[in-house]
């Protein structure tokens, strides 16, 4: 199944642009991620910026944006050099 990982991977990222949460929902998305360890789906949401939540003893897993691993925004509105 971990071949399936960079597509699921791609369908998260998009439904995160648009929304603040994915609720895993689809029966093949849950069965690829039931089949990884806690550490490794830990891991796979890491590596992406984003924070899980397995609910319900796992039967519902929430992905979020985790803005704690994103770099400070450096467009409009962030920080300005030599202002204070």
């Amino acid at each position: 199944m971990q071949e399936h990982l960079p597509a699921l991977a791609t369908k998260i990222a998009k439904m995160l642009s648009i929304k603040p949460e994915y609720l895993v929902t689809q029966p093949a998305e849950l069965r690829i991620l039931r089949e990884m360890s806690e550490a490794e789906v830990r891991e796979f949401a890491t590596s992406h910026g984003w924070r899980v939540i397995r609910r319900l003893g796992g039967r519902q897993i929430e992905f979020y944006n985790d803005a704690s691993l994103r770099p400070p925004w450096p467009g409009p509105g962030g920080p300005v050099e030599g202002m204070s």
